[in-house]
């Protein structure tokens, strides 16, 4: 069940997966993004008989702004996430799991990425998002320990870059993130660690997008419905 939904998420996104633009617009334009969010809340209508036995589907698509900017997105790095690139996250959870996708457009080409989902919302300080969500919570901070900090118990999202620079990450986990502070997903210097004492990290903080793991459309001019 969990895969099939994650099915729908992508048929949700693919307009970012298979084009450059969306309806004759570049992405990343008010007409493409209106585009992607009134097919993102058709395609995740918890009416839809696979999404019923999840909770309110997620959907945020946002553009990256500088840093001190006060958007929902932020880059702290421009070279490799730069202002005007996007990042649009989908996710569903069910008291059995949580089944989550990240797509970007726009960042450097053939390039590793690692993103993981963090429990506080983006900052002008990229410490703003603190750790990672865990499942069960290490008692050590911050994280390094592979029994903690590994795939299963946290939502990891590494991609790599295409030769367009879109790239994509999906992530499945046996537990509902509904039961845990769940408030952006960061974007890292590289993929992440499994190694012990380094486990869970994956370089410098690079971009950070808020994201309501609470359920919802999220619009990319800060509304919802």
């Amino acid at each position: 069940m969990m895969s099939t939904a994650l099915s729908v998420m992508l048929l949700a996104t693919s307009p970012f997966l298979l084009s450059p633009a969306v309806g004759g617009q570049p992405v990343g334009t008010t007409s493409a993004n209106q585009a992607v969010t009134s097919q993102a809340a058709a395609l995740l209508s918890p009416e839809r008989p696979v999404l019923r036995s999840f909770g309110r589907p997620i959907f945020t698509s946002r553009t990256f702004e500088p840093a001190d900017s006060g958007a929902t997105a932020l880059t702290y790095d421009e070279t490799l996430v730069p202002v005007g690139s996007r990042a649009t996250v989908a996710a569903v959870s069910s008291p059995h799991g949580t089944a989550t996708l990240l797509v970007v457009n726009g960042l450097v080409p053939r390039r590793h990425y690692g993103a993981h989902v963090h429990v506080n919302r983006c900052g002008e300080d990229p410490a703003d998002a603190g750790p990672h969500v865990q499942w069960r919570r290490d008692p050590v901070q911050p994280s390094t320990d592979p029994d903690y900090a590994n795939p299963r118990n946290e939502i990891w999202l590494d991609f790599t870059t295409g030769r367009t620079g879109t790239g994509i990450a999906t992530s499945l986990v046996p537990w509902p993130i509904s039961e845990r502070q769940a408030r952006s997903v960061v974007i890292h210097e590289h993929h992440t660690s499994t190694e012990p004492g380094h486990a869970g990290t994956a370089g410098a903080r690079l971009a950070c997008v808020d994201v309501d793991f609470a359920g919802g459309i999220q619009m990319s001019d800060g509304s919802s419905r």
